[in-house]
C-alpha cells in the first residue's frame, strides 16, 4: 500500500511494513476514515458517526467523517489529534500528535467552511492549534504547539502564540521545528529588543528589576499588615 510505504518513507524510526500495518494508530485512524467518509457520501451520517466514535476510542485520533483527506497522511504517534468537519487535508501531509485542525467557534457560523486547509507537503509539529477557515501552504511548517490562526504562504515556517512566520526553507524537520539559522536570527532578533529596553529604562531613569521586585514585596507585606 501506498499509505504505509510513505510512513515507512518518512518515520525516522523506519518501521517495517508490518509494523506500520499492526501497530500505529495514525495509519489505523485514516483507513477507518475512508469507510466512514464513504458512509457519510451515502447520506448514513449517525452511522458515519458512531463508527467514527469508535475510531477515536481505538486510536485516540478524532477525524470527522466529512472532513477531506488526501492520499498518505502520515499521522505520526497520533494521540489527540482532532481533524474538523470542513477541514481539508491534502496529499503528504504529516500531523504529529495533540495537533488540532479546528474552527474558532463564531456565534451562529453553523453552515460553510469553518476548519483550515493543509496544502500538499506541509507538516504540523506537536500540540500546534490551527484554527479557523485559513490555508497552510504548501511544504509549510508549524512549529510545535503553535496557534495559528492567520494563512501560512508556500514553504514558510511559523512559530509562536500567535504564530508568526520566521522564514522558511526547503528542507522538511521532525515536528515541524525551524531550522537552526532561523531559530538562531529570533533568538538574535529578541536579544537586541532586550538591551534596546534595557537602554530605553536607564535613559527614564526606570528603577532596575530588582528594585520593581523589592517594591512590590513592599506592597504585598503592607496590604497583609
Amino acid at each position: 500500500m501506498s499509505l504505509i510505504k510513505s510512513i515507512q518513507e518518512r518515520d525516522p524510526a523506519r518501521p517495517t511494513f508490518a509494523e506500520v500495518l499492526f501497530a500505529y494508530n495514525g495509519f489505523h485512524a485514516v483507513c477507518m476514515h475512508r469507510f466512514n467518509n464513504f458512509l457519510w457520501g451515502l447520506g448514513l451520517k449517525a452511522l458515519a458517526r458512531f463508527f467514527a466514535n469508535i475510531t477515536r476510542m481505538l486510536t485516540g485520533i478524532e477525524i470527522h467523517p466529512e472532513a477531506t483527506i488526501g492520499a498518505n497522511l502520515f499521522i505520526d504517534h497520533g494521540t489527540g489529534v482532532v481533524i474538523g468537519q470542513t477541514a481539508i487535508v491534502e496529499d503528504n501531509v504529516t500531523i504529529y500528535h495533540g495537533v488540532t485542525l479546528g474552527g474558532v467557534g463564531r456565534a451562529g457560523q453553523v453552515e460553510g467552511k469553518r476548519h483550515p486547509t493543509i496544502k500538499e507537503g506541509a507538516i504540523i509539529g506537536a500540540g500546534a492549534q490551527v484554527l479557523g477557515d485559513i490555508t497552510i501552504g504548501a511544504h509549510a511548517k508549524v512549529g510545535s504547539n503553535s496557534v495559528v490562526t492567520s494563512d501560512i504562504p508556500d514553504g514558510a515556517t511559523a512559530i509562536g502564540i500567535p504564530a508568526r512566520v520566521i522564514g522558511g526553507d526547503d528542507k522538511a524537520r521532525a515536528y515541524g521545528m525551524p531550522s537552526r539559522k532561523e531559530m538562531e536570527d529570533v533568538t538574535f532578533t529578541i536579544d537586541c529588543i532586550i538591551r534596546e529596553m534595557g537602554k530605553i529604562k536607564k535613559e527614564l531613569n526606570m528603577p532596575h528589576e530588582e528594585e520593581c521586585e523589592a517594591k512590590s514585596g513592599e506592597n504585598k507585606q503592607e496590604a497583609a499588615e
